[in-house]
């Protein structure tokens, strides 16, 4: 018998379906989704050649990453919201609001860390 909380290749199989369920439901759902993945379709690739080093490249592909992360888990927050509350409620909104945030507060790193990493190169 397995000990508890094993997770085994079956598991791990499973886990990763449903990550690819959730990516599916995403692209096909989500237009924030969809534009954000095809910036960072352009902009991981660009960072990775663009980086001078592993820190470099790392700074320049983590922000796209985190922007996809972002627009996932605000897109499940605003799935759930609608389903448990379909009419307006202040909370819902503010839930709403915040995931939207989260997502622009992560594009602005994004901004600043291209632009502090490859403006003093060019200027």
């Amino acid at each position: 018998m397995p000990a508890e909380g094993f997770r085994g290749p079956r598991q791990v199989w499973n886990a990763f379906r449903w990550s690819m369920k959730g990516l599916r439901a995403a692209w096909r759902h989500e237009a924030s989704f969809r534009l954000e993945a095809m910036l960072a379709v352009v902009l991981v690739p660009l960072g990775l050649w663009l980086g001078e080093g592993g820190v470099e490249k790392l700074l320049l592909v983590l922000g796209p990453l985190l922007v996809l992360s972002a627009e996932l888990l605000n897109s499940a927050i605003e799935a759930v919201v609608d389903k448990v509350s379909p009419e307006f409620n202040e909370l819902a909104g503010r839930a709403k609001d915040m995931g939207s945030a989260a997502v622009f507060v992560l594009l602005v790193l994004v901004a600043l860390s291209w632009g502090l990493i490859l403006l003093p190169r060019w200027f």
